[in-house]
């Protein structure tokens, strides 16, 4: 239902492990970079799926943009986003 609705799936993990494999369609912005990146991450004005490879990475990404006034969820892995896409 997040994607009908245009969500962005932001995989945080680091730009390697992003090249290794992932999401069809995500953005990578590993999350030591969420807070830089909370302009241009809020503009896009759509819900943020976070996913990384155990979920971790994603859930402190969620809180960052949550705190920040951004719609967003935890997806988990990225392997189980994927299973989606």
């Amino acid at each position: 239902a997040l994607i009908e609705q245009g969500a962005v799936i932001i995989d945080v993990r680091t730009a390697a492990e992003f090249k290794s494999g992932n999401v069809k369609g995500s953005l990578n912005i590993p999350v030591q970079d969420i807070i830089n990146q909370l302009e241009k991450i809020k503009k896009m004005g759509k819900p943020i799926i976070t996913c990384c490879a155990s979920g971790m990475r994603s859930g402190a990404a969620v809180g960052i943009l949550k705190n920040a006034g951004v719609e967003s969820y935890n997806g988990g892995t990225w392997q189980k986003m994927s299973a989606f896409f």
